[in-house]
């Protein structure tokens, strides 16, 4: 992958790998699904968890290493970044996974909370492994399975129903770290500070252009301001971008 190379941000599946760490991304398509599958050493992470998800993870990794994924990172309670959520928990109760599996995401995203209370009610008495919700609410730092994760608030909004106002959605990008090689993945964000900083200097950084006018907003970006961030990095790729 080479700078300024944002074609293949539209040939999916987009994969980038340093040595033991990478990172494969099935889909990005607006309004539609996100898919990532992040990697380090022996563990595997969930991204964004969008409808496909299930079907992804079980032709990439099979039966047996997918039951073991105990964490799932979540940047914004959209649809697209979460319509897989109840397969995939599903398909983990029906093969019998036993570990525990955790799900971070930010403070007020009532979207996976309320997939969780509807999940765990549904199957309250034939649920073999647990699932524990992390709530961040903060941008603070913290491992998992000797990954740094760092937290980042962004910039994302949504339309009300009458399609004149919008209202702020709870969103984050996370900036992941491993054996000295880091990826920044801003999800869903117009442009903003926060990003600008975790996507300075990462090895990787994944960001999304997914707004088709040339006027800024404050829901996503356009191509020039996503290119403006990923020229700081040392690599990078677009995502999210309109057919």
């Amino acid at each position: 992958m080479k700078k300024k190379q944002n074609k293949l941000a539209s040939k999916f599946p987009i994969v980038w790998e340093k040595k033991d760490f990478s990172i494969k991304i099935f889909c990005s398509i607006p309004n539609i699904a996100t898919g990532i599958l992040l990697t380090a050493g022996k563990n595997h992470f969930i991204i964004d968890p969008g409808d496909g998800i299930l079907r992804d993870l079980n032709k990439e990794l099979g039966v047996e290493s997918l039951k073991d994924i105990s964490q799932i990172f979540v940047t914004h309670g959209h649809h697209d970044h979460l319509g897989g959520v109840w397969s995939l928990l599903t398909y983990l109760r029906v093969m019998n996974k036993t570990s525990p599996l955790k799900i971070y995401y930010p403070v007020g995203c009532v979207e996976i909370e309320s997939i969780y209370h509807a999940f765990t009610k549904v199957y309250a008495n034939n649920l073999p492994y647990k699932i524990e919700l992390k709530k961040i609410s903060e941008e603070k730092k913290f491992s998992v399975k000797n990954v740094e994760v760092k937290p980042f608030s962004v910039i994302h909004k949504e339309f009300l129903p009458n399609k004149k106002k919008k209202r702020i959605v709870p969103a984050l990008g996370f900036h992941f770290k491993y054996k000295g090689k880091t990826i920044c993945y801003g999800g869903d964000t117009g442009y903003c500070d926060s990003l600008v900083k975790a996507a300075k200097g990462a090895d990787l950084a994944i960001l999304e252009a997914g707004h088709e006018e040339t006027t800024t907003d404050d829901m996503h970006m356009t191509m020039e301001e996503a290119h403006s961030i990923g020229k700081s990095a040392k690599e990078y790729v677009l995502v999210h971008i309109p057919d």
